[in-house]
């Protein structure tokens, strides 16, 4: 399978396809590096590959800032989740025409997806500094900044898969741009995830799954539920990258922990350790 669009190109066909304008709803289509719906609504692709259709900004300590950013690619770069990688790739393997990758950050699960599954993706996420790198992640990746929390600009029933990892999840829209049959892949961290690192990361509910299950059993059907979990030694630089580049790098400045991390100085043994949930899409809910 080739794609139209990489990096500073324009968007794959297949990604414009299922976008909507975010003003009117209607299907929009290409014209060079804007994207136009017969409205008259028009949006320009950003240098770096990637297309906004938000219409406000978004408040602080929404979306990931530019060294959450950076630190999240160094560390995913390390290799250190790529257990994880591999297990959202086994299990999404047969994913065909669009995956959508709702809260993508840098698309690093996302390109993975790509690389086993013959599909297009379509990376989501309300930071920009993140879609920038998302952009550039795989040849059939397009991405779009866009708040998860509210009606997505995406056509009904345009995706077989949606891949949610430690993101908002928004059922509803979850199950609308899914077809029938479709699947929702979600991956969330596990209660023992980083817990040698202590308060220097948010806690995990122990009740996750539990909830994860409540929130989506209206609109889904849960198949599967695959534990991913791994003892890593991390250096000292990817431990400070481990903690900057998640929840917890939005309030390092509290309680000391910005010193206590600063004082990292050996190798740390931790533990990774996630669940991966299958969904399969409920038919019998009216769109």
């Amino acid at each position: 399978m080739t794609a139209a669009g990489h990096g500073n190109d324009p968007l794959p066909p297949p990604v414009v396809a299922a976008l909507r304008c975010s003003v009117c709803g209607d299907p929009i289509g290409a014209a060079g590096r804007t994207l136009r719906c017969d409205n008259g609504h028009s949006f320009d692709l950003a240098r770096q590959g990637y297309v906004n259709l938000l219409h406000a900004r978004i408040p602080a300590g929404t979306a990931d800032t530019a060294p959450m950013v950076a630190a999240r690619a160094d560390f995913l770069a390390s290799g250190a989740y790529a257990p994880l990688a591999d297990e959202l790739a086994r299990v999404c393997a047969d994913a065909d025409g669009l995956v959508v990758d709702a809260g993508a950050g840098t698309g690093y699960y996302l390109a993975r997806v790509l690389e086993t599954a013959e599909a297009f993706g379509l990376a989501l996420d309300v930071s920009a500094v993140a879609l920038r790198r998302a952009a550039r992640a795989h040849p059939r990746l397009g991405a779009a900044v866009w708040n998860l929390w509210e009606p997505w600009p995406v056509g009904d029933g345009v995706a077989s898969v949606v891949l949610n990892v430690f993101a908002p999840r928004n059922g509803p829209e979850f199950h609308r741009v899914l077809r029938p049959g479709g699947l929702l892949v979600v991956a969330a961290p596990a209660p023992d995830h980083l817990r040698e690192l202590g308060d220097l990361v948010l806690a995990v509910d122990e009740r996750k799954d539990e909830r994860l299950d409540a929130t989506l059993g209206e609109y889904f059907t849960r198949t599967g539920r695959t534990a991913v979990r791994r003892e890593v030694e991390l250096t000292p630089r990817q431990v400070r990258q481990a903690v900057e580049m998640g929840p917890a790098g939005f309030h390092l400045d509290r309680d000391g922990r910005r010193e206590r991390l600063d004082a990292v100085r050996e190798p740390q043994v931790v533990t990774i350790s996630f669940t991966v949930s299958t969904y399969l899409r409920r038919p019998d809910l009216e769109r």
